[in-house]
């Protein structure tokens, strides 16, 4: 009997972190297993690898909890860092002038495909006979 495959996915939305920053995290663990991306992303000293190790257990989560998937054989199959909403800020300048900046935000999409576990087959009950009521 072939195994089904499914995707399941997760979404942080708004992580208070330009994009740049975290999809130079999100290239370090693209294409590899769950277990391995969370591994690594654990090591790296960078301040994106949190919210991207959290996307990625959201994921694996979904995976095993909601859709009955193998928590084992999880593979990383998409990661997508885009823009978030940006927050435009001044900072006070000399002479009376404001300079203006932004602070980026950064949405991060995780995709993991595993295979469904199979399901083990109903136990058959024993028939119960019913009480005729006179």
């Amino acid at each position: 009997m072939a195994e089904q495959t499914l995707t399941v996915r997760a979404i942080a939305r708004g992580v208070d972190q330009s994009p740049r920053k975290v999809s130079l995290v999100a290239s370090l663990v693209r294409g590899r297993s769950v277990s391995d991306a969370l591994t690594i992303l654990k090591h790296t000293p960078k301040r994106a690898a949190k919210p991207v190790m959290k996307a990625i257990a959201s994921a694996e989560a979904n995976a095993v909890n909601n859709h009955g998937l193998k928590k084992d054989g999880l593979q990383i199959a998409q990661l997508q860092v885009t823009a978030g909403p940006r927050l435009k800020r001044f900072n006070p300048a000399a002479m009376g002038r404001a300079l203006p900046y932004q602070k980026r935000s950064s949405h991060i999409f995780v995709e993991v495909v595993g295979e469904v576990k199979p399901k083990k087959p109903a136990a058959e009950k024993p028939a119960v006979a019913k009480k005729e009521t006179k």
